[in-house]
């Protein structure tokens, strides 16, 4: 299951996030998301358990739960949705 984990202090490490749900059985990955031009965290990430009920267990358990001072938000993650087409701004058409 990937579940979403939010509200992140942003001195939180992947090893600590994958430490916390290992107290509730097997994870497969843990990422944190990151700015891609800073390279700091953007205070949230995916944790992936391939058990279900662990990770359901996890889920009710650290739900709102303090991590590194500030509690957390964690639920199953949704799918993303299909974005369509971004549209710009830049006024088309010729300019003369």
């Amino acid at each position: 299951m990937n579940i979403y984990v939010g509200n992140l202090a942003y001195g939180v490490t992947q090893d600590e996030l994958r430490e916390a749900f290992a107290a509730f059985g097997e994870v497969e990955s843990a990422n944190l998301i990151t700015d891609k031009f800073t390279g700091e965290s953007k205070g949230f990430g995916f944790v992936e358990m391939p058990n279900n009920s662990e990770a359901d267990a996890a889920i009710k358990a650290l739900n709102e739960q303090p991590l590194k001072g500030r509690p957390i938000r964690v639920n199953q993650a949704k799918p993303r949705s299909d974005r369509g087409p971004r549209s710009g701004g830049g006024g088309g058409g010729r300019r003369w």
